[in-house]
């Protein structure tokens, strides 16, 4: 080790033991490993991918030799998170602690800010009428009759895929929450959706709010008070910018701008990233979306629109003969001409629907419409050039009612780490984070499926090297914890439960007193073990869908004989420790679903190459919510408890062992009598 890495390394321990000082605490072990490693990677501008057990202290252990490298370096550097609640944590109390902790100790204090999508904030001009309505229920046509009355759900979905719980009560009427937002628009000085507290239904926000597109620019008469472009200027202008996971997957996807220009990006919950960028290049053509496009360019640009209404007919009926199922070789050939005349008609109306010539005022509705059939050409242009070697393109029905429910084509990208390597790592150090990294003891998994593991620097002609480093847990999971594998038990087949399932689960909660939390790989065999449990036993049992999730979580914590049953929200999202957890139960090895459009055509792609597409692709994704779900168990280093897995190819199948080596290290038994035993003696002590 050169003296000035030790010098350097020196450096950043002291700025940690200061900012963690600053919280009234020490840094532990994996902190510092963590801190220094990151360091490294920052200086010498190679990729780190590290894992941090819960526990770890992460959070500080990237931000200070962030906050370090930016300010000393001149550098800005992105932080990106997949949730809310750690977007939050950062924006509210990590980071600022930092910064001003540090602050002494650098030639400067750092600039922070927090940028998100264009329509997570408010639109003034809209709320001030600029805008014309887009649909009856708008915001300047709001009666107390009609669907405007109409209750919605206080939890809302951003455009950021972040979730935010309304107080509890009534449910709120659509008027009004859109009232209720006119009156916030006036008070907030963000501007930002998550400041607004209860929150809204999407309907409701819609009516407040623009895309990019949408957007007047630098034509709007209040472009000064601008919510999103005032973000915009502070984020260009600060050292940590932190941001969301979609808007690094936007920005991936070949859009540059929606970011400043930065050096380096650190990435919290990497474990997410993957699914975060597919989702943001994935694309669906709907019936609605085109009517809804037509709408618009006949009120609001005045042109004519029988070529598409002809078009749109003509892709109806050929959609209720298509299948619902992927199309690797391409559409059959009256989808595809249907998909065709859309994407014709859609350009001839986009070429009527120009903007105002340069000097003359921009018209709001024409560029309404303008941005809604640019969508639709876009879409319907990316489908009918479908190349299978870059696209997945399947038809689906969502399993939802209404003119939703119709069927419409899908197109994702086959796979991500191509966009990764090309827009992302080739020009950005990345430093990637998560509680779980390694799969089956390794970091090549998860390099591989992001693109980390050979990105070239178009600029300097190199090759990027990437390191990995394990930073350990505080945790002592083999005294602390339990895996239980019901070797014994039949392997799960196409029901949601069996009856033996159900008897194992009814003894273990027993066992337990209560205390339970069960992670199922469908909602209907978590609404199938509620049903049965609670017609079994005395306990509390809870359900997702019942009621909101933040509202099931907080009586899970607090009543320690209840039990919470759900799906793929509570196998990542819960965070209850002490006694109400001591008891996981897995009800299968969580593999994607055979009928996935994406991940089958993935695990084709990779067998076709000559590799492993189910280990590449199912044990991967069953790996990495099977180190989750388990992770639930253990938060604190007095947590004990036990993780039950009933299904007994994690103990015989071939692919077991990667599997389990991706979980916490728990002690292993495939002995019911030695968990029900350990329950039975963890209750006795309540």
């Amino acid at each position: 080790m050169s003296a000035s890495t030790t010098a350097r390394q020196h450096s950043v321990e002291n700025l940690l033991e200061t900012a963690v000082g600053a919280l009234g605490g020490a840094p532990r072990q994996g902190q510092i490993q963590m801190a220094n490693s990151v360091a490294e990677a920052l200086s010498s501008g190679n990729h780190l991918l590290i894992q941090a057990g819960t526990g770890t202290g992460k959070s500080l252990g990237y931000l200070v030799p962030a906050v370090n490298q930016a300010v000393s370096a001149q550098e800005r550097i992105i932080v990106s998170t997949a949730t809310l609640a750690l977007q939050r944590q950062i924006m509210t109390r990590d980071l600022p602690l930092v910064a001003d902790a540090l602050a002494p100790k650098l030639p400067r204090k750092p600039a922070i800010a927090l940028l998100k999508g264009w329509n997570n904030y408010a639109c003034l001009h809209k709320v001030n009428g600029g805008y014309p309505a887009d649909e009856p229920t708008a915001l300047f046509d709001l009666s107390d009759t009609g669907s405007s009355t109409e209750p919605v759900s206080g939890a809302a979905d951003s455009a950021d895929g972040t979730e935010e719980e309304a107080e509890a009560g009534a449910p709120e009427t659509l008027a009004e929450q859109v009232r209720r937002l006119q009156e916030w628009v006036q008070a907030t000085e963000t501007g930002d959706r998550d400041d607004l507290v209860p929150g809204v239904s999407e309907r409701a926000w819609r009516q407040v709010s623009l895309s990019k597109l949408e957007c007047l620019g630098s034509g709007c008469p209040l472009i000064d008070e601008c919510f999103p472009e005032n973000a915009r200027q502070t984020a260009f202008e600060a050292d940590i910018v932190v941001t969301n996971h979609t808007m690094l997957g936007i920005f991936s996807t070949g859009s540059p701008n929606v970011l400043p220009e930065f050096d380096s990006v650190i990435i919290d919950e990497a474990h997410e990233l993957v699914d975060r960028v597919t989702s943001a290049a994935t694309a669906e053509l709907t019936i609605g979306a085109i009517d809804h496009a037509a709408r618009l360019a006949r009120r609001n640009g005045g042109v004519t629109t029988g070529q598409l209404d002809h078009a749109l007919e003509n892709y109806g009926s050929a959609l209720t003969e298509l299948p619902e199922q992927s199309f690797p070789n391409g559409l059959p050939e009256e989808a595809q001409y249907a998909v065709e005349a859309v994407r014709d008609a859609a350009r001839e109306i986009l070429t009527q629907l120009k903007p105002k010539k340069e000097g003359e005022a921009t018209d709001s509705g024409l560029k309404v419409a303008h941005a809604a059939m640019l969508q639709i050409f876009e879409i319907a242009e990316r489908i009918a050039a479908h190349e299978s070697g870059r696209d997945v393109l399947w038809c689906s029905r969502p399993r939802f009612g209404g003119e939703e429910g119709m069927q419409r084509l899908n197109v994702a990208p086959l796979a991500v780490n191509g966009l990764l390597s090309t827009n992302l790592w080739s020009t950005h150090t990345g430093i990637l984070t998560s509680a779980t990294l390694s799969l089956g003891h390794s970091f090549d998994p998860v390099a591989r499926t992001l693109g980390i593991d050979h990105s070239v620097d178009t600029e300097k002609g190199v090759t990027r090297s990437w390191t990995s480093s394990d930073a350990g847990s505080p945790f002592d999971y083999p005294k602390q914890g339990i895996l239980y594998i019901a070797k014994d038990l039949p392997t799960p087949g196409q029901t949601p439960t069996t009856d033996s399932q159900l008897d194992t689960i009814a003894e273990l909660i027993t066992a337990a007193g209560g205390r339970t939390l069960g992670l199922f790989s469908s909602r209907r065999a978590a609404e199938a073990a509620t049903e049965a449990m609670r017609s079994r036993l005395n306990f509390p049992i809870l359900c997702q869908g019942e009621d909101q999730l933040p509202t099931l979580v907080r009586k899970f914590a607090q009543d320690p004989e209840a039990c919470l049953f759900g799906t793929l929200s509570l196998w990542q999202g819960v965070d209850v420790p002490g006694p109400s957890c001591q008891l996981v139960i897995m009800d299968r090895i969580p593999f994607p679903r055979p009928d996935d459009p994406v991940k089958s055509a993935r695990s084709r792609a990779i067998a076709a190459a000559g590799g492993n597409g189910f280990m590449q692709v199912s044990a991967s994704h069953a790996a990495l919510l099977l180190a989750q779900g388990a992770g639930r168990l253990v938060r604190t280093v007095t947590d004990r408890g036990v993780v039950a897995v009933l299904d007994p190819r994690l103990a015989t199948a071939r692919y077991g062992a990667f599997l389990v080596g991706s979980m916490p290290d728990f002690w292993q038994t495939t002995q019911k009598n030695v968990a029900l035993g350990a329950l039975e003696r963890l209750n006795s002590q309540h």
